[in-house]
């Protein structure tokens, strides 16, 4: 699920560590928001999915436009290792850098989910039994992510300014309009650790992840393609 407004938003003064401990708490909160909130929902909702996933939607969305806004400008709040593969491609942000980002995200993901269970007095880490198999599920996954990353790739290129409310929008819907709505590696591997509304079976997470990875790469050829020259060039 999550963005950034490219490296030129960062201050020249937060070095490496501090961007990494950016990106470890932000991904940490997004995940307690999306798992915490299922769990919430679900248990206030007697049953009714609907509402569930209104609280779940609305919940998470909140939190990912405050932590875009909030850490944002320390390291670019993308939480997501394609948003990071993403501005690699494009050339703003270092490979290096770029490739210490993933495994923070992934550490962050997994103590948010960790630290969700708790606070719901949920056994801290549990294998989910949520079936997301199918077809439908993997093409969900597909569409939102193309979505996220196209959505990612024009605004922190044209309207930096309108990152945080697009992507956290378009999450929020994206609850709605698809059927899995993960749209991000670490947050899909995360997520099958928590036997909760928002889990994921083990074994449905590879077919996840490559539908992500597609997706994202469809998503950087197609916008690649529909704004091949840098507006500040």
């Amino acid at each position: 699920m999550t963005a950034s407004e490219g490296s030129r938003s960062h201050s020249p003064d937060f070095n490496l560590s501090q961007r990494l401990a950016a990106e470890g708490i932000g991904t940490c909160f997004l995940l307690m928001a999306v798992v915490g909130s299922g769990i919430l929902g679900a248990r206030l909702a007697s049953g009714n999915t609907a509402v569930a996933l209104i609280g779940n939607a609305l919940a998470t969305a909140a939190a990912l436009y405050a932590l875009i806004e909030w850490l944002g400008p320390v390291s670019g709040a993308h939480f997501n290792p394609l948003v990071t593969a993403a501005l690699v491609i494009r050339g703003d942000l270092p490979l290096q850098m770029g490739a210490s980002y993933v495994p923070v995200q992934l550490v962050g993901a997994l103590l948010g989910v960790g630290v969700a269970n708790a606070m719901f007095a949920a056994p801290i880490f549990s294998l989910s039994v949520n079936d997301r198999s199918g077809f439908s599920n993997l093409l969900s996954e597909f569409v939102s992510t193309f979505g996220l990353l196209g959505a990612v790739w024009v605004c922190s290129w044209l309207r930096p300014a309108s990152v945080a409310g697009v992507v956290a929008a378009y999450i929020g819907g994206a609850f709605w309009f698809t059927a899995t709505d993960f749209a991000n590696p670490a947050v899909t591997i995360a997520r099958a650790f928590t036997d909760s509304f928002a889990g994921i079976r083990p074994q449905d997470v590879l077919g996840f992840i490559a539908a992500e990875v597609i997706g994202a790469g469809a998503a950087i050829v197609v916008f690649r393609w529909l704004l091949p020259v840098r507006a500040d060039v």
